[in-house]
């Protein structure tokens, strides 16, 4: 007899098709991966970039998003006193994707003035 049986075939297939399941499923996996990732990249760097700029600190504003740019990301900034004398903590919160994921940035700032607001 030349050729294979049914059951071997069969056999083959299930094999085939287990592997061609976790190949699929772990391209998803890591295309989510990929994605959180350069989002979570995304509000970091605008995080940072809002951070470093000089008249940030000058604002009153305490909430806000980085429209027109990126207006799905939301931010807020609170300042408190640090357990340090005479340093604020400054914390910067970045939202996204309806505040179902969050980070957060704390910057150390000398104390102005009594103040404990931005």
């Amino acid at each position: 007899m030349k050729g294979f049986t049914l059951l071997e075939v069969m056999v083959a297939l299930a094999i085939l098709a287990g592997v061609i399941l976790t190949v699929i499923t772990s391209y998803n996996y890591h295309l989510a991966v990929i994605a959180r990732d350069r989002q979570e990249t995304e509000a970091v760097l605008l995080a940072r970039a809002r951070l470093d700029d000089p008249e940030f600190l000058k604002q009153e504003q305490k909430s806000g998003t980085f429209a027109p740019q990126h207006p799905e990301i939301a931010w807020v900034v609170g300042r408190t006193p640090a357990d340090i004398p005479m340093v604020d903590r400054l914390t910067f919160t970045v939202s996204w994707d309806g505040e179902r994921h969050k980070l957060t940035l704390v910057k150390f700032l000398e104390r102005t003035t009594g103040g404990t607001t931005p």
